[in-house]
This record gives structure tokens, sequence and C-alpha cells, in this order.
């Protein structure tokens, strides 16, 4: 029979077949729709498991992060406690150096307030020239130390008004040294820096100085500061040889020489400095006055 042939009840074959597509387009339909519901469901889940995982993680990185900080705390009193600890060590140290010089002024014709204005020279000059104020503030603590080494010279030899024999004059320089071997052996910045004055602030840069005789930069700039600092204050001061000079004399003699001093025995760049701010050296020995 015919598909178009019509059956006994009058229905034609075609609207089964038609019918029976249909059925079938729905059930491919609804098994597309299952799929896809399974294939959601799959996503789903994985997404639940990947955010439970950053939940962990995030909660892992929120221990270390309080971790780290607890780290960070304990860290910070740490420092806290060897800064303090390293201050009352370098306290300690500026200490010993200020009775080590209070010491030395016994010894010597050097009074209070000479040492007190060379600490305050030698910072003065250390910050013109560019020194940060930590750096100049070790300098004016430690330039008090320059003749510590007189400790370890005869009595008679520091006291003599008259000339020098030649044994005595080599007695006096041995004194850089011996200031040096008594601040030696010590792990302080401060007492190194001491140690490196002690030993060089009768040194010249023309290469006449002592204890060593170095020349130019082979004396450290510490000792080159301290030097003329110190000949400023012996010039301006009285001594049982001198009388004392005024400021205006003084920079002469600095700047320009005489029989005894002459420019070539100072770093020329500090003497240009001392030129532009010789006022300040003025100030500091109005200011501080002899006790």
């Amino acid at each position: 029979m015919s598909k178009d042939t019509p059956r006994e009840d009058g229905i034609s074959p075609s609207f089964f077949m038609a019918h029976s597509k249909a059925e079938g387009s729905q059930g491919s339909a609804a098994g597309k729709l299952q799929a896809a519901r399974s294939q959601l469901m799959a996503y789903a889940k994985d997404l639940r498991q990947m955010l439970e995982q950053e939940g962990q993680k995030t909660q892992l990185l929120k221990k270390a992060h309080a971790q780290m900080l607890a780290y960070a705390r304990d860290l910070k009193r740490s420092l806290e406690a060897e800064q303090l600890k390293n201050g009352e060590l370098e306290q300690a140290y500026a200490d010993t150096i200020l009775r080590l010089a209070r010491a030395s002024r016994y010894k010597d014709e050097e009074t209070g307030a000479h040492i007190e204005r060379l600490s305050h020279y030698s910072q003065s000059l250390a910050l013109a020239i560019g020194w940060d104020r930590p750096r100049a503030r070790c300098l004016f603590a430690v330039a008090p130390m320059h003749d510590v080494g007189k400790i370890g010279v005869p009595d008679a030899v520091l006291g003599k008004h008259g000339p020098l024999t030649e044994e005595e004059w080599q007695s006096i320089k041995q004194h850089p040294l011996l200031g040096a071997s008594l601040l030696d052996g010590s792990t302080s910045p401060l007492l190194e820096m001491a140690k490196e004055v002690a030993l060089t602030h009768h040194e010249r840069w023309d290469g006449s100085g002592y204890p060593r005789g170095l020349k130019g930069t082979q004396i450290p700039i510490t000792g080159r500061i301290v030097m003329l600092g110190d000949l400023y204050d012996a010039l301006r001061s009285q001594r049982p040889y001198k009388p004392a000079f005024t400021h205006e004399k003084t920079c002469d003699i600095i700047l320009n020489g005489n029989d005894r001093t002459k420019p070539t025995h100072f770093d020329p760049h500090l003497l240009e400095v001392f030129r532009e701010t010789h006022q300040d050296f003025d100030g500091i020995y109005s200011t501080v006055a002899e006790i």
C-alpha cells in the first residue's frame, strides 16, 4: 500500500510518519537538554571544588600573612633592642674618649675650652665640605682625643718653657703613635676614628708633618680637618712662647703663611672652605670661653 493510500480508518499513513518524526525530534531535544544539564552540573561541581580550594588557599595565605606580621614585630623589637644596646655602647665609648681627653689635659697646657672648641671647629668644617650630620657628630666626639698620646710624654718635656732639645722634640713627636696605640684594638667605629685622628693630626699635605711623613690624600680626611682646627685655636690662644693672635692675624698666617706655617701644609680644598667660612671659627672661639 502506498504511503498516501488512506487506511480503513481514513487516516493517511503519512500522518503517522510525520507524528513519529516529531516524537523522535522531541526525544532528541530532550536528550540534548539532559546532556546539557549534566554538563552544567559537572561544571557547577568543578566550580564548587575550585572555590573550596581557593578558599583553603586564602586561609593559608592569611595564616602565612599573620605569621609574617608576627615575625616582623619580633624582628622590629629585636632591632630596636640591638640599636639601644649599640647606642649605649657607643655612648660608653664616647664617655671613655671624653675621660681620656680630660686626662691628657692634665699633662699639657691645653685647656678644656680648647678641646671643646676643637670639636666645634672640626664639626663645622666637616659639615661645610658636605659630610652628613651623624658623621660630623662623630668627628665632634673624637676630636678631643687628638693629643691623648701626650699622656705618655714626660712631664718635664711637656712643661718645658724654653727651647726643646732634639731628643725632647723627638719625644714629643712620638705622641701621635702613643695615642693611636692607646686607642688600638677596638671594634667601635667611634674609637677607630679617634685612633685615626690621634695618629694623623700632625701630618701635613706637603709631607713635612709627623710621625710618618704622609702626603696628600695619604692623610685621612679626619686628620686633615682636625689639624687645621687645632692650629687655628693654637694661634688664637696664648702660650708661654707666644701671645694670643687676633682672628685676622690667624687667618693671614693660615692662608698666606709665615716662618713656621705654610699654606702647603693644608689640604687645598679645606683651605678654600676655611677661607669662605673663617667667620664661623671666630664665632666658635668667641662663644666658647676659657675654663
